[in-house]
């Protein structure tokens, strides 16, 4: 088959960037043609050069100022399945750069509502989420329910001496996580020797940042690419397998509705890395607590767990290799292909 990625810069050092990866090689690792479009291609030049069999967009605004409806349509009728990313129908993020509640956004939900934005719609968020209710209401669809997941072409295990470390973390600063940091994370260095990677840990960086994204919403070539990711795709592997202890921090939104974890949640395990995570309620539905995936409920439970797990390292042993078969076996991304596959499927059986 014939897969269309709606990716509008491949220049994007944040989250998009692992996740475009992890859909193309897992697409193409099991026999499909991955097609990129990005902000340079003229939507009806690719469509007619590449016929997909299954476009991948997003509802939101940057996407959006990329795509023809009309000339989706056209070929949707030709057999083209569009599916959508949706937006949160109630959204708790107040960042320039994400999209208002889809609630609030009449344009995108009159696309919905007219069958033009897409033939299925799917969102990383599992279905009883607060954040996702009146959409089905209001639009007349339901949504897939497609969790982030974990490249397992290049999470494996590799131990790099340079990146040994008692306790690591990778991911962006953000000012939603400030406090979190502040308490939790920067007083490790402490007692621990604490590692940080990743995005936007200076103000500088932060400034930069900002001017990337305007670059690339107005794909601007000399500006939307002024940064380049701090790490290679494989050096979040070798940093997870370097580590005694891998830890992951979510948003407070995340924490507050539970319905939506992220990449790191799978990562760790999937290279045989040992994760403490903060408390997600959907991360107790994909894993065991405590038995495939170490769960810290509140501030005393993350430093007592964290002490304990560095005294005792062979009781991580287990833990690692349980989680490691439960992202191995549901959790990649390749079972997510495999799941936009049956997407098709029911579409094109509909058609």
């Amino acid at each position: 088959m014939k897969i269309a990625y709606h990716m509008p810069s491949l220049d994007n050092i944040y989250a998009q960037r692992t996740i475009y990866w992890g859909f193309k090689h897992a697409f193409e690792d099991m026999g499909h043609i991955f097609l990129t479009f990005t902000a340079d291609d003229d939507l009806g030049k690719f469509l007619s050069k590449n016929n997909p069999d299954i476009f991948i967009t997003s509802s939101h605004f940057y996407y959006q100022k990329y795509l023809d409806f009309s000339l989706l349509k056209n070929f949707r009728k030709k057999g083209m399945v569009l599916l959508a990313k949706i937006d949160f129908w109630e959204s708790p993020i107040s960042r320039v750069n994400e999209a208002k509640a889809l609630k609030d956004d009449i344009v995108t939900v009159k696309l919905i509502k007219d069958g033009l934005l897409g033939d299925a719609f799917y969102h990383v968020v599992e279905q009883e989420d607060k954040r996702m209710e009146g959409f089905k209401e209001e639009t007349g669809y339901d949504y897939y329910t497609i969790p982030l997941a974990a490249d397992k072409t290049v999470m494996r295990h590799v131990f790099e001496n340079k990146f040994a470390s008692d306790i690591s973390y990778i991911g962006t600063y953000l000012p939603a996580k400030k406090k979190f940091f502040k308490e939790m994370v920067f007083p490790l260095a402490k007692q621990y020797k604490l590692k940080l990677y990743g995005q936007d840990w200076t103000a500088y960086d932060r400034a930069m940042g900002m001017g990337q994204r305007i670059g690339q919403y107005f794909n601007i070539p000399i500006i939307r690419s002024i940064q380049k990711p701090k790490l290679q795709l494989d050096d979040e592997a070798k940093i997870y397998s370097s580590a005694n202890i891998s830890i992951n921090v979510h948003e407070g939104y995340q924490k507050q509705f539970g319905g939506d974890c992220n990449e790191r949640t799978f990562k760790i395990p999937l290279c045989g890395g040992f994760e403490i995570t903060d408390d997600v309620a959907c991360i107790r539905k994909y894993f065991k607590a405590d038995k495939e995936i170490v769960i810290a409920a509140d501030a005393k439970e993350w430093y007592a767990k964290i002490d304990y797990y560095m005294k005792n390292p062979q009781e991580r042993e287990a833990i690692v290799s349980a989680g490691q078969k439960k992202v191995l076996k549901s959790h990649t991304y390749h079972n997510r292909v495999a799941e936009i596959i049956k997407i098709y499927q029911t579409i094109k059986n509909l058609k």
